[in-house]
């Protein structure tokens, strides 16, 4: 190892950094063609460049700086991603899995550490701590499977940071033995130093996140300050007494809400971490394995054998226990026993606190056999962990099955989003991806459409380059958008025609925010596009960003549930809700609101569904009293001569200007004819649907000026 060194020792920043990127390049394709996980790759590759290896580059700065964010990286992600309201309809298995996977790994390895290896009761206890606690290091697995939301990662991901967290406590407080003064002020403050800093997170971060992101859209600015909550918590968490990585993972479940999974900020969060900073604290962990110790004897090999198996047994036992606890199937006890498996840099810290313990004037609590047993024992649990991760994601994800109803559903779901204002436009987009179908990966359809008259070329431009703004937005969320400029001389049939050329199966349409229910709300094109197509329509006004409402609430007519277009309303309604992890209420007579609530059970249970009796329609300009600014005002309408519609329904255009203005608004006009080819009817058709239609009143009232964005 020294001879090679000695020709090729790596100093330069440069080339340090470019052997790094070369490892996380091409540690992927060479683990995939052995069907080893690529972390593993990255560990492994650590160990050989490392100073315990080849010697090729040395552990500087860089290491420690960006192996620590990596380290906060992983432990922040986990909390972005975690389905809170999954957790607390699930806090009893979250407590339960938590101790066990704590106490259990913990009370076998100090047992054993007194009885076989002979060490002190603190040190034992200290031992126990390290294995009792765990680092999300195959997280990153359950991300390429999409499996953020399983039931089982979940329960892992919660009961990871309550054994971490009991962990760091119980290390305080072993800590503490070794102070002179210690007493009873010394667990006062702590609690006090805990309390303040979670009190003053959870009052704090969300009314400033929601401060900031309604004032500034930029896509750096939104990702720096993410950034800078995730160190300031992290700071702040070693401030009190405790490890970095549980300020970092609490920050994560504060600003869960508030980056929806499939936008763009949550793309670059992933994106960069994933790139750089995860992969540099994987390497990094290599580079602290020292393999040579392992020569030290059959001392140090019964010393790293007994630390690994009877931590990793533990663990084991609290997951499958667990598993059959809450009945779940074999390949959730594998994912649960998984990802709870492995140690890293938490256990490295809480061993090097022990090193600068001292029991005696010149005797540390930790010898350099429990320093080398812990980190072997690092590498031995991060392949298991892996392992069986990889193993468990696989099954999991082969048994998951989409629906059949749902399968038909995605395999006829096209958006159209009709676009002009650039104000608008970015919102719209950004509506459709949380309504969009994330497994099946539907396809989204961007139109601008431009009268054509001696301005089209000059309108023509501008509706390129705003398509092509879209055509960024959708690429930083991974989503394919098709655009289309099209030139028309009514803009109803330009919508129409697209239509059906892209065979959509829904529009979704805009207003300017200072525009209200009047002739230019909803424009003169839209008799002719609500009798052309018989599709879905959703009209919509935001007055500020998606990701800050914290309350959709959703006037539902009587027997709207016999309707063709039920479900799918319904069914975007609750994606939305489920992606940006707000509550929905629902207003309208009970044999309406069963169904729904039947169907969020069973379709969507982690949409927080919420159900209010509404007599009449008449009581709808009540209901603007409970309207707030962060609250999101939805009216399912109905048409003339279906079974839902009602007399009252003529009078929403007045009642939308008078009571709602101002307020985030949606209007959807649902399926007529549901799965029907009905938009190619002829015009005598039209005619007879005109005179039908459930806006006959309307309709006739309405003569805009300009079409709606």
């Amino acid at each position: 190892m020294t001879f090679i060194a000695s020709y090729i020792h790596i100093t330069d920043p440069t080339l340090i950094f470019f052997v790094v990127l070369m490892i996380v390049l091409f540690a992927p394709i060479i683990m995939s063609k052995l069907r080893i996980p690529h972390i593993i790759g990255m560990v492994l590759a650590g160990v050989l460049i490392g100073e315990y290896g080849f010697d090729l580059l040395a552990r500087d700065e860089s290491f420690e700086l960006f192996g620590r964010v990596g380290l906060l990286y992983i432990m922040f992600l986990a909390g972005l991603e975690m389905d809170m309201e999954s957790v607390k309809k699930n806090s009893r298995q979250f407590i339960i899995f938590g101790l066990l996977t704590c106490f259990v790994p913990l009370v076998l390895t100090y047992v054993m550490s007194i009885t076989i290896l002979g060490y002190s009761g603190k040190a034992s206890f200290l031992l126990g701590c390290i294995m009792a606690s765990n680092t999300l290091i195959a997280y990153p697995i359950v991300g390429r499977y999409g499996l953020q939301s399983n039931s089982s990662v979940m329960l892992s991901v919660g009961s990871s940071m309550i054994s971490l967290f009991m962990s760091l406590i119980m290390l305080a407080g072993l800590s503490a033995t070794f102070a002179d003064n210690l007493d009873w002020t010394f667990w006062v403050l702590f609690a006090l130093k805990l309390a303040l800093f979670i009190v003053g997170s959870v009052l704090i971060i969300p009314r400033l996140t929601r401060y900031f992101l309604r004032r500034y859209s930029d896509a750096v600015m939104q990702y720096i300050f993410v950034m800078a909550v995730m160190f300031l918590s992290a700071a702040l968490s070693d401030a009190v007494g405790l490890e970095g990585i549980f300020g970092a993972f609490f920050s994560g479940l504060i600003l869960n809400r508030y980056i929806p999974h499939i936008s763009p900020l949550m793309n670059r969060i992933e994106f960069i971490g994933n790139a750089i900073f995860i992969p540099y604290f994987l390497i990094g962990v290599g580079m602290l394995i020292d393999l040579s110790t392992l020569k030290a004897g059959p001392q140090m090999w019964w010393i790293v054998l007994l630390i690994a198996f009877f931590g990793t047994f533990g663990k084991a036992l609290a997951a499958y226990l667990s598993s059959l606890l809450f009945r779940l199937s074999k390949a959730d006890g594998h994912m649960m026993f998984g990802l709870t498996s492995a140690h890293a840099a938490g256990a490295i810290a809480m061993v090097m606190v022990g090193m600068r313990l001292e029991v005696e004037p010149g005797v540390m609590l930790v010898d350099n056999q429990m320093l080398n047993g812990v980190v072997i024992m690092i590498l031995v649990t991060c392949i298991v962990s892996t392992i069986v991760t990889q193993k468990a994601a696989q099954d999991i994800s082969m048994r998951t099955i989409i629906s059949p109803s749902n399968q038909k559903d995605a395999r006829s779901e096209k958006t159209l989003i009709c676009v002009k204002y650039p104000e608008i436009a970015p919102q719209l987009l950004y509506l459709a991806l949380l309504m969009r179908n994330q497994k099946a990966k539907s396809e989204l359809v961007a139109l601008n459409v431009v009268y054509d008259d001696e301005h089209s070329m000059t309108a023509r431009e501008d509706g390129l380059r705003l398509l092509e703004k879209l055509q960024q937005q959708a690429s930083a969320s991974e989503v394919p958008l098709q655009t289309q400029v099209r030139l028309a001389t009514n803009i109803a049939n330009g919508i129409k025609h697209a239509f059906r050329e892209f065979a959509c199966s829904e529009v979704v349409m805009g207003m300017h925010v200072h525009t209200n229910v009047t002739q230019k709300f909803w424009g003169e094109f839209i008799q002719s596009l609500y009798n052309g197509l018989n599709r879905q329509i959703i009209l919509t006004r935001f007055e500020q960003p998606l990701s800050t409402l914290r309350l959709i609430q959703v006037v539902v007519p009587s027997r709207a549930e016999f309707e063709p277009g039920f479900h799918r309303w319904l069914e975007r309604l609750c994606r939305f809700a489920e992606q940006l992890d707000c509550r929905i209420l629902f207003h309208g007579r009970e044999e309406s609101l069963k169904p729904i609530r039947e169907f969020i059970n069973h379709e969507h249970p982690s949409v927080r569904g919420e159900y209010k009796f509404m007599a009449h329609w008449n009581e709808l300009p009540t209901l603007a009293a409970g309207i707030e600014k962060d609250h999101l005002f939805v009216v399912v309408t109905a048409r003339k001569g279906t079974i839902s519609y009602k007399n009252a329904l003529d009078r929403l255009p007045d009642e939308l200007t008078k009571y709602f203005a101002g307020t985030n608004l949606m209007i959807i006009f649902p399926d007529q004819y549901g799965d029907q080819k009905e938009d190619s009817m002829s015009f005598t058709e039209a005619q007879h649907h005109e005179e039908n239609s459930v806006y006959d009143v309307l309709l006739r009232w309405i003569h805009s000026k300009s079409p709606l964005s």
